[in-house]
């Protein structure tokens, strides 16, 4: 394509995002979302590994999670099942204001959980001919926690919530072993499991949970035994969404919620101070994350850079947040104005998009491709991460496109009822077969007809 569309300069230092200027551009549809800021090879390499994973967990089992812990987290296990009593000593010795800040966050995504519960629906086609629409929980579910980098007792709630709100009754979680605490997972994510009442908790993490949920794993007792599942959700890392990705069909999959992004379309009367501090917020979580901004005003674009310098020496994963920044998945979009902005953010197609605009309300009204938005100065995304009543298990990678984040949805099936007595069967029996010798599938038709002979 030709540069002057979309002409990008390199970072000169790791406060400087590249730019990608699309001001004068007329780019639409795939040619647009070619030009976004992606890393520059999305699960290069990651597929042959993962599925070699997900191929040895079906196989071997148990020792191939045992084998996997020492491999990838320096653990020998005997059982990945995490004893009871280390659920309660957790919760037991979980600082008090973490404990509070979990009971809220707890409460205020129960009650957007709880109103997004859907009613059956039931119509009478016509006299003796009702259809039900009816919303049913799956049985059992696998919830994947991440570990690594850092410590997200957030997802657990995020993950546990919708689900019991939507009547599941066999939960599971993983979440990876850390040799800091004896090969369990940490303390803080025990203690979250343990408020929300989930007492099967394993210490398996990455590709692997993935695949022992999908697959089932048998333990050496029946109580380390851990079960199949029927949907697995969960934020993860580059190979847990792979994993995702590779299982999708043999157990049933929320969206690939990988590596975290944040973008922010922003004008001229945006706060610098208060963008800068949400790109770095997303960017400390990995090395991968995305942070970008979008807006119509270069002058803004210079202070937001000069403000990351500024906050980046002061946070406490500078290298991880410079490293983020600086990426092929980060940088600026200069675009002519906030209507050119919104058709960017479409096609960018954010996990998590701020909108700091002027009439940021109506602005926010007409995005069409976004996991969360988050609105005006005051609805930074690290609300949405811990205590909006949202969810923060979100589609990543330009898949809200066609994805949703987590919700209760995820964890219910919809099954049709058909119920039609004998007069409303004769009303349509012979649109039902005329419609089957249309098809060449006259049975059909004689299954309907045998009924009135």
């Amino acid at each position: 394509m030709n540069n002057s569309l979309a002409q990008q300069s390199p970072p000169d230092s790791f406060t400087d995002f590249r730019t990608i200027d699309l001001r004068g551009s007329s780019l639409s549809g795939a040619a647009l979302r070619a030009v976004m800021p992606r890393p520059d090879a999305v699960g290069s390499g990651v597929e042959a590994p993962v599925a070699a994973i997900l191929a040895d967990v079906q196989t071997r089992g148990l020792t191939a999670v045992r084998e996997l812990a020492l491999t990838f987290d320096g653990v020998e296990q005997t059982s990945p099942r995490v004893p009871r009593e280390a659920l309660a000593t957790a919760l037991a010795e979980l600082a008090p204001d973490v404990r509070l800040a979990l009971a809220e966050a707890i409460d205020r995504a129960r009650k957007f959980a709880a109103a997004q519960v859907p009613d059956d629906v039931e119509v009478e086609i016509s006299p003796g001919a009702v259809v039900t629409h009816k919303w049913i929980a799956v049985r059992r579910v696998g919830l994947y926690v991440p570990g690594g980098l850092a410590v997200y007792p957030s997802s657990v709630v995020m993950n546990v919530v919708p689900a019991q709100a939507a009547g599941v009754q066999s939960i599971a979680i993983a979440s990876p072993p850390q040799k800091e605490f004896g090969g369990l997972p940490h303390p803080v994510i025990l203690a979250a499991a343990e408020m929300l009442g989930i007492g099967e908790v394993y210490a398996i993490g990455g590709a692997q949970a993935i695949a022992s949920f999908a697959y089932g794993v048998d333990g050496d007792s029946e109580g380390d035994t851990l079960e199949q599942v029927d949907v697995v959700t969960g934020p993860g890392n580059i190979y847990v969404a792979t994993a995702k990705r590779l299982l999708k069909g043999t157990v049933g999959i929320d969206a690939e919620a990988g590596t975290t992004e944040i973008a922010v379309l922003a004008d001229a009367d945006a706060d610098p101070r208060l963008i800068a501090a949400d790109l770095i917020s997303q960017a400390e979580h990995d090395p991968h994350a995305a942070s970008v901004l979008i807006t119509d005003s270069a002058d803004l674009a210079a202070k937001v850079r000069s403000q990351l310098s500024v906050q980046i020496a002061t946070t406490k994963h500078a290298g991880r947040v410079q490293e983020a920044l600086a990426g092929p998945q980060s940088g600026t979009i200069l675009v002519d104005d906030v209507e050119h902005g919104i058709a960017v953010c479409d096609a960018y197609a954010a996990e998590h998009l701020e909108i700091q605009t002027a009439d940021a309300a109506a602005v926010a009204g007409r995005i069409r491709n976004a996991g969360a938005v988050f609105v005006g100065e005051y609805s930074p995304v690290s609300l949405g991460d811990y205590c909006a009543g949202s969810n923060h298990v979100l589609p990543t990678g330009g898949t809200a496109t066609f994805a949703s984040g987590l919700n209760v949805t995820t964890f219910l099936k919809a099954v049709q009822v058909v119920s039609y007595n004998r007069a409303a069967l004769a009303e349509v029996s012979q649109h039902i077969t005329s419609l089957a010798n249309a098809e060449d599938l006259p049975a059909h038709g004689d299954a309907v007809t045998v009924r009135f002979s």
